[in-house]
């Protein structure tokens, strides 16, 4: 996460009310939760709360969705 200022942060859960409430670790990343990281490390959908990739992969390796 980066540094940012008390008035941003009461901005941004004031803007996302409470939805935040909602979200994996409180930000939205897809939407103005991203303001609040500086970079981000890994798969973007794990962060999300769900590694997609890995699972389409299992699911179709079963045989559960198209190759």
């Amino acid at each position: 996460m980066r540094h940012f200022s008390d008035a941003f942060l009461d901005h941004y859960l004031a803007l996302g009310g409470e939805a935040l409430y909602q979200s994996v670790g409180g930000y939205c990343l897809e939407a103005e939760g991203v303001q609040l990281f500086e970079k981000i490390e890994g798969d973007y959908f794990s962060i999300l709360g769900l590694p997609l990739l890995p699972l389409l992969e299992i699911l179709r390796t079963e045989k559960l969705i198209l190759e």
